[in-house]
């Protein structure tokens, strides 16, 4: 009987992940300070690796809980050292060209070899010390769980493992999640106006771990490049302010299914639609649209992204916008007009929300269904409406079942 996964364990390598995932996006984000000639590839040769006209960049990253201390002994080590050992002897690794990183959320105890490799800012490295730290390590550890990494370290030449360890840099007692998350939104309050950097956050880190999980599962996918990252950051920062707004792409992608066609189906913008014999493939497209809409703009709300009133100010608009072709096709009709004339009249009215409505809510802010949802959500609140009659149309097909709770 197999054995049930240990939940804990299971939430320690989902943080894990999210960790790796947040330390990529953070040197993503310190690289492209200084242009965009680099690469960002995650679980290729490393958990993260970073290419650039320099050279190359291999980073083992280590979540560990408080208290955790990178001993010569610890499995940490030697399961990264494992890693890297490998990489030399079977060529994958250049040390010419490699710069190595550890870096962990343990702590580095003083006169250990993780201590001896820290930068040499730090005022503590020393390459011979940790060398022979480690060899000391090797000798008299009797862990059989490590019997890989220690055989992998065997296997070096003495010149080969000297080099190794010259190239290796150990970063000790390393921020942890929110501290990441927090330095992050430094970064996004730089790009953007700080009360919009946690939203602008949001969506880097979304596109950003979407992008990565399709390079892991695609082998031989492209790595996240500088001009790719670059784009999309520049892109978002412009969706994000005074004069635009973001259009999220689970939303802008969202399709109008079956199920989302008959939930819709008792909605008063829907009866408008069949009011004027508008077919069910086009319903199914406004239906598409009033849902995309109706979820972005409560995303925005829910976010603090539109200012009070905005909203409102946005309907009165779009209101006197259909107002004013609504009249004047009833002025054109009259009072006479046959029923056939109304329907064809409410479809030119009807075609031009569809097709050439596009008052947008902010400048920058031109995505279509914006414009044409919002007309959905008004005709759903009778505020709009396509037939000439339809306000009286409508209190006579639904009062019967209490849908206009008393409205005209």
């Amino acid at each position: 009987m197999a054995q049930a996964k240990d939940p804990f364990e299971a939430a320690a390598s989902a943080l894990g992940y999210l960790f790796q995932l947040r330390k990529a996006l953070q040197r993503c984000v310190e690289l492209s300070r200084d242009g965009i000639e680099w690469n960002v590839a995650i679980e290729a040769a490393d958990d993260v690796e970073v290419s650039t006209e320099a050279g190359t960049e291999l980073i083992q990253l280590k979540r560990r809980a408080p208290g955790i201390r990178l001993t010569d002994f610890q499995p940490d080590l030697w399961k990264t050292l494992r890693i890297w050992s490998e990489g030399v002897t079977g060529h994958r690794i250049d040390l010419d060209e490699t710069n190595l990183y550890l870096l962990t959320t343990a702590e580095l105890p003083a006169g250990t070899a993780g201590f001896h490799l820290q930068s040499r800012a730090s005022g503590h490295r020393d390459e011979q010390a940790a060398e022979a730290l480690l060899v000391a390590a090797r000798a008299a550890s009797g862990n059989t769980d490590l019997a890989s990494a220690f055989k992998a370290f065997d296997k070096l030449t003495e010149q080969q493992r000297a080099r190794l360890v010259s190239r290796i840099e150990v970063i000790g007692s390393a921020p942890d999640l929110d501290r990441v998350r927090n330095d992050l939104l430094g970064y996004a309050s730089l790009a953007v106006e700080r009360r919009y950097a946690n939203s602008f956050l949001q969506r880097l880190e979304g596109w950003f771990f979407e992008r990565a999980i399709v390079q892991m599962s695609s082998p031989g996918s492209d790595p996240v490049s500088g001009a790719e990252f670059d784009e999309f950051f520049n892109d978002l920062r412009r969706q994000i302010g005074e004069h635009n707004l973001p259009i999220d792409p689970d939303i802008a992608e969202m399709p109008a299914d079956a199920a989302d066609h008959a939930d819709a189906s008792d909605k008063v913008f829907v009866h408008q639609l069949r009011l004027i014999g508008v077919g069910t493939e086009r319903i199914g497209l406004a239906v598409r649209d009033w849902l995309r809409a109706f979820t972005q703009r409560s995303r925005w709300a829910d976010e603090n992204l539109i200012q009070a009133g905005e909203i409102g100010k946005y309907e009165r608009r779009l209101v006197e916008e259909w107002q004013a072709r609504f009249l004047d096709m009833r002025e054109d009709l009259g009072d006479e007009a046959a029923e056939a004339q109304m329907l064809r009249a409410a479809k030119v009215i009807y075609r031009w929300v569809d097709q050439e409505a596009r008052l947008r809510i902010r400048p920058g802010c031109d995505e279509l269904f914006v414009t044409k949802g919002s007309y959905q959500m008004l005709a759903d609140e009778l505020r709009v409406g396509w037939h000439p009659d339809f306000a009286a149309r409508l209190a006579m097909l639904l009062e019967p079942a209490g849908a206009t709770d008393g409205r005209p």
